[in-house]
C-alpha cells in the first residue's frame, strides 16, 4: 500500500491511502483510514487559531506515523506469512515425496518377494510331478 501526501490549505499536509493494484477496496483497514482522511479534509476546512493549527499539524503528525507504522507492521507480517507458507509448502512437499519413495520401496520389496514365491512355487511343482511320476527317466 503507498501512501501519498496532499497538501490542504495553510500549508498542512495529509495522508492519503492509495490502493495497490493487488489490494481491494474492500479492505477494513482500508475503510477505516479513508473515513479518517474524510473527517481530516473536512476539519480542515474550518478556520481556527494559530495554535489550534499547530496543535492539528501534531495530531495530523501523530497519525501519519501511525499509518507509516501501520503500514510497515502490514508489509512485514504479509512478509512473514509469505516465508513461514513457502516453508510449510517446501516441507509437505518434501513429507509426500518422502511418503511416495517409501510406498515405491514396499512395492518393488513385495514383487521381488512374489517373483522369488513364484520361483519357489514352480520348484515345488516340478519335484511334486516328479515324485508323484517316479518311472519318468532321468
Amino acid at each position: 500500500m503507498e501512501l501519498v501526501m496532499v497538501g490542504k490549505g495553510a500549508g498542512s499536509l495529509r495522508k492519503r491511502m492509495k490502493p495497490d493494484v493487488e489490494e481491494k477496496e474492500e479492505d477494513p483497514g482500508h475503510n477505516a483510514i479513508a473515513e479518517i482522511v474524510e473527517k481530516e479534509e473536512t476539519e480542515a476546512n474550518v478556520g481556527g487559531s494559530e495554535e489550534m493549527e499547530l496543535h492539528i499539524t501534531h495530531i495530523l503528525d501523530k497519525i501519519e506515523s501511525f499509518t507509516q507504522l501501520v503500514s510497515e507492521l502490514l508489509e512485514s507480517g504479509k512478509t512473514m506469512f509469505k516465508e513461514l507458507s513457502d516453508e510449510f509448502e517446501e516441507r509437505l512437499i518434501m513429507i509426500h515425496k518422502e511418503q511416495m519413495e517409501k510406498w515405491q520401496n514396499e512395492i518393488k520389496e513385495i514383487r521381488l518377494l512374489d517373483a522369488s514365491n513364484e520361483e519357489v512355487n514352480a520348484t515345488l511343482h516340478n519335484a511334486r510331478y516328479l515324485l508323484q511320476n517316479p518311472h519318468v527317466d532321468s
